[in-house]
C-alpha cells in the first residue's frame, strides 16, 4: 500500500484547504493522475499519484483543512490496464511518445499557435492568453522543456544537495559533531525529480487557468498558418500567427568513440542511477563546469578538458582564473587549450579521452565521459529549407528585434534562434513576440542580459566586462571587493570570490559587473537594474545597503570605484 501524503504546503504555512477530490475509492489511477487540489494562503496546488494502482481508501473530505504530513489517500499498487485511446510515434532519436486522445482536440482557428512548451513557448502562451488571444500550445514531451525537466531546475536541485553536503562536512568547525556523514544518491535524485514534477504540474495548472489548449503531441509546421499534429495525418491546427519555440539539444564532437555507451550527454548525466568513481567532462563551458562542481562535491574524481585557453570563456578572464583556482582547490583537474581527438574503451570498461595539448598527445581516464560541448537548435517538426525560413550565422532561425522571421506571421524564440541560449532570454523573447502579434510595438534588447552560472561558488555577470571594454576602446574604471571582507559571507563560511564593477570614466555610469561568490546569481539583480537604468557610481554609493548582508559587496565595490572601499584596502 502507498500513502498519498501532503508533504508540504506551497508558499509556507502548515495547512491548506482541500477544495477538490478528483478520484473515488475503488477507482484505477496511473502515475501522474491528479488526485487532489488544495488551496493555501499563497496559491493552489495539485497532488498527483506517484504509482499505478487502485485507490483503496480516501482519508479526507472536500472543504477540510489538511495539515502538512497528513495522509490523504491509500493506493494499492498494481498494474492498471490502459483504457485510453492512444497512438504513438517515434521521434528522430527513435524514442516513442504516446499521444493521449483524451487531450483537447483541435477546434476553431487560433490567434496564436506555439510549437514547443519550454520557457519560451509556455511563457509566450500565458502572455498571449493574458492579452486576450486564443492560444494553442503543442509540446511533444513535458511542459517546461529542457530547462525545467533536464537542465536549469534539476541541476540546481543537485547543486543545493551538494551545498548541504558541503556545509555538513564543516559541521565540526561550527560546533557540531557529525561523525558518520554519508549521502544517499538515490534520495538526492528522488528529491530532484519531485521538484521538477511539482513545477511541471504548476505550469499545467497555469495552462488550465488561462484557457490555453495544450496538445501533447509532435507538431509539424506545414506553412505560415498550419501545424499538423503527427498523431493523426488529418489533424491540423490553423492559426493567424505561429511562434516556433522548439529549443535546442546537446551537441557532440565528430570524433572516434563519441558513440560509445559510456559517453553521455547532460540529460543522461542527470538521471544516473549511481555515480561513477571518475568522470571526464569534455567542454569547460557553463554546462561542463556546473556538472564538474556537482560531481566533485559528491566525491567523483573529475577532469575537465577544454579546447579554449580558459573555462567559461564568455566570462571576464579574472573570473575564469578564480574559478580555475577554486576548482583545483576542490580537486577538479582542468586542462585548457586541449583538442579532444578520440575516445577509447578499455578492457576494464574504463574510457580514455585522448587530447592534443601543446602539440603532444595526452589522455585522461574515467568510468564515464560527459560530452558538454554546447547545444544546437532543434528543427524537428520545422524544416527551414522547405518552408523558406532564413537562418542566421549561428545556424539558428533568423529573426529581427521583433522576433519576426522572414515569413510574415511566423515568429521564432528561444534556443532555436541561437542568439543567446538562456531560459530567461527565451521567456523575454516570447513576451516580445506576443506583444508584437497583439499590436504592441515591442523590441528585443540584448545589451543587458544577466548570466548565471551555478558552480561553487556561483558566477554572475551582466553588461560589459573589462575585456569587452578594452576591445571597444571605452575609457573605464574598475572597482573590486572580496567576499572575505564581508561579514555575512564570513559568518556563513562562504568567503571565497569577489565582485568587480566596471564604470565609464566620463559619465560615471555603471556599464557592467561580474561576481564570483556566494549568492552571486541573486546579487546580480541589483547590478542588472543599475546597468539597465544607466545608474551612476555615485547613485550606487548613496544607496543604503542593509547590514549584515552579502549585498554590501556591491556597495563596497561602488565605493572602490568612487575612491576607496570602507572595509578593505588593496
Amino acid at each position: 500500500m502507498i500513502e498519498v501524503i501532503l508533504d508540504s504546503v506551497e508558499g509556507g504555512g502548515s495547512k491548506a484547504k482541500l477544495i477538490r477530490i478528483y478520484k473515488k475509492e475503488g477507482e484505477a489511477v496511473r502515475a501522474g493522475d491528479i488526485l487532489f487540489e488544495l488551496e493555501s494562503a499563497k496559491n493552489n496546488m495539485k497532488i498527483s499519484a506517484t504509482v499505478d494502482g487502485i485507490i483503496s481508501r480516501i482519508e479526507v473530505v472536500e472543504g477540510e483543512e489538511i495539515k502538512a504530513g497528513e495522509t490523504l489517500a491509500i493506493i494499492k499498487e498494481e498494474t492498471v490496464k490502459d483504457t485510453k485511446e492512444e497512438k504513438s510515434f517515434k521521434d528522430d532519436k527513435g524514442q516513442t511518445t504516446v499521444y493521449d486522445k483524451k487531450k483537447k482536440e483541435p477546434g476553431e482557428k487560433y490567434d496564436i499557435a506555439i510549437l514547443g512548451g519550454g520557457p519560451g513557448g509556455y511563457v509566450a502562451a500565458i502572455k498571449a492568453a493574458q492579452l486576450g488571444a486564443k492560444v494553442a500550445l503543442i509540446e511533444k514531451d513535458k511542459l517546461g522543456g529542457t530547462c525545467l525537466n533536464w537542465g536549469c531546475i534539476p541541476t540546481k536541485a543537485l547543486v543545493r544537495s551538494a551545498e548541504i553536503y558541503k556545509d555538513f562536512s564543516k559541521a565540526e568547525e561550527n560546533g557540531f559533531n557529525v561523525p558518520y556523514l554519508t549521502f544517499n544518491w538515490s534520495k538526492i535524485q528522488s528529491r530532484k525529480d519531485k521538484i521538477v514534477k511539482r513545477l511541471v504540474g504548476g505550469i499545467e495548472q497555469l495552462m488550465d487557468v488561462h484557457g490555453i489548449d495544450v496538445f501533447n503531441t509532435m507538431g509539424s509546421l506545414v506553412d505560415k498558418s498550419t501545424i499538423e499534429l503527427l498523431e493523426d495525418k488529418h489533424s491540423i491546427i490553423k492559426a493567424d500567427n505561429i511562434i516556433i519555440a522548439t529549443g535546442s539539444k546537446p551537441s557532440g564532437l565528430p570524433i572516434e568513440g563519441a558513440d560509445l555507451p559510456g559517453v553521455i550527454d547532460s540529460k543522461t548525466a542527470l538521471s544516473l542511477e549511481e555515480l561513477p568513481p571518475r568522470m571526464v567532462v569534455v567542454g569547460g563551458g557553463i554546462i561542463g563546469m556546473e556538472f564538474a562542481f556537482i560531481l566533485a562535491a559528491f566525491e567523483v574524481e573529475v577532469t575537465v578538458v577544454e579546447y579554449l585557453d580558459q573555462v567559461v570563456e564568455s566570462c571576464d578572464p579574472e573570473i575564469s582564473q578564480e574559478l580555475t583556482r577554486l576548482a583545483n582547490k576542490k580537486e577538479v583537474r582542468i586542462v585548457t587549450g586541449a583538442r579532444v581527438e578520440k575516445i577509447g574503451q578499455g578492457v576494464d570498461q574504463s574510457y580514455s579521452v585522448f587530447f592534443n595539448k601543446d602539440g603532444k598527445e595526452q589522455f585522461a581516464t574515467a568510468d564515464k565521459v560527459l560530452m558538454a560541448v554546447g547545444r544546437q537548435p532543434v528543427y524537428q517538426g520545422v524544416n527551414p529549407g522547405e518552408l523558406g525560413l532564413e537562418l542566421n550565422e549561428n545556424g539558428g532561425i533568423k529573426v529581427n528585434d521583433r522576433m519576426e522571421t522572414n515569413i510574415p506571421g511566423i515568429y521564432a524564440i528561444g534556443d532555436v534562434t541561437n542568439k543567446i541560449q538562456l531560459a530567461h532570454v527565451a521567456s523575454h523573447q516570447g513576451v516580445v513576440a506576443v506583444k508584437n502579434i497583439m499590436g504592441d510595438d515591442s523590441r528585443m534588447d540584448y545589451t543587458v542580459v544577466p548570466s548565471a552560472i551555478f558552480t561553487d561558488p556561483e558566477i554572475a555577470e551582466v553588461g560589459i566586462c573589462q575585456r569587452a571594454a578594452e576591445k571597444k576602446g571605452i575609457d573605464f574604471s574598475v572597482g573590486r571587493f572580496p567576499f572575505m571582507a564581508n561579514g555575512k559571507a564570513l559568518t556563513a563560511g562562504h568567503d571565497e570570490g569577489f565582485i568587480k564593477l566596471i564604470s565609464e570614466k566620463g559619465s560615471g555610469q555603471l556599464i557592467g559587473g561580474s561576481i564570483i561568490g556566494t549568492h552571486a546569481t541573486d546579487l546580480l539583480a541589483e547590478v542588472t537594474l543599475a546597468v539597465k537604468n544607466k545608474l551612476t557610481v555615485a547613485e550606487l554609493t548613496e544607496t543604503i545597503h542593509a547590514h549584515p548582508t552579502t549585498a554590501e559587496v556591491i556597495h563596497e565595490a561602488a565605493l572602490d570605484l568612487a575612491g576607496g572601499a570602507l572595509h578593505y584596502s588593496r
